[in-house]
């Protein structure tokens, strides 16, 4: 078995060790779960970003060529993304909600095909491919973070508002503090898919010989982009907050996946999947 294979199955079975320990963590509450949750699951990263790093020397070029490097590309950053906001706001449970979203994705890329797709076509050597699909899955990694951070604020605020309040309530952060990691995650993560679209323009000029080729994937795109660009305008301009806010984080996080998912489907295997 190659080694970047067999990081990825390890990182894979840390990760769904780490999601149990997580939701077991809901149930029982005590430290030492929550520790062996956390350390399971960077273990996992660590072994994660191995298998990324054994690929690339392997072909090359960034392993982002197909569908299940796409998929374990996200996953990656969307648990580097939150190991980062564990060091800063310590909140423990938000692994619970977090880690299922990986697992989801990374069970999905080992699902596929794993051979690295051959390089076609002379653009795809380019500098802009990579930067741009990297750019837009670490953007999509902050959205993942953003959704799953505003469906923690509505469970939150149902707590409070029925007065129903069960043990979750107080293992969940304040409302405010909630609303301030999906802020933070929007902040971040809308200039990189800004970025990583821009860029993105660039290889379909290479390509295609025009900027936009305003096809279903690209008007999708688009969509995307306007919608997280209307809620963070919002955000900054309108004062929206609360659940405005996480309701409209959730639609759009499920618009994205709708839209990556549909593109494979509809456009088959290859090098559609950006």
């Amino acid at each position: 078995m190659e080694l970047n294979l067999a990081l990825f199955r390890f990182a894979t079975t840390l990760y769904l060790i780490g999601t149990v320990a997580y939701l077991l963590y809901l149930f029982i509450p005590k430290k030492w779960v929550y520790r062996s949750a956390s350390l399971t699951l960077l273990t996992g990263f660590i072994l994660h970003t191995g298998s990324f790093t054994s690929r690339i020397r392997m072909a090359g070029f960034p392993p982002i060529t197909n569908l299940h490097d796409a998929l374990s590309f996200m996953a990656w950053a969307v648990i580097g993304i939150y190991l980062l906001i564990l060091l800063k706001y310590k909140i423990r449970v938000s692994g619970a909600f977090i880690s299922p979203l990986a697992l989801v994705l990374m069970l999905s890329a080992y699902s596929l095909p794993k051979g690295m797709a051959p390089l076609l076509m002379p653009y795809i050597k380019s500098f802009w491919l990579p930067v741009h699909i990297i750019l837009v899955f670490i953007g999509s990694g902050f959205f993942a973070i953003a959704f799953c951070v505003a469906i923690m604020y509505l469970i939150q605020e149902h707590q409070l508002k029925s007065k129903k309040i069960g043990k979750m309530y107080y293992s969940l952060p304040s409302l405010d503090v909630l609303d301030n990691i999906n802020n933070r995650s929007l902040l971040w993560g809308f200039p990189l898919m800004t970025f990583g679209v821009i860029f993105g323009s660039v290889v379909s000029r290479q390509l295609r010989g025009s900027f936009i080729a305003w096809g279903t994937r690209e008007i999708m795109t688009v969509t995307i982009w306007v919608l997280y660009a209307i809620l963070l305008h919002g955000r900054i301009y309108s004062g929206w907050r609360g659940r405005k806010v996480a309701t409209i984080s959730i639609i759009a996080f499920i618009v994205l996946l709708i839209a990556f998912f549909g593109a494979n489907i509809f456009y088959g295997k290859g090098l559609r999947f950006h």
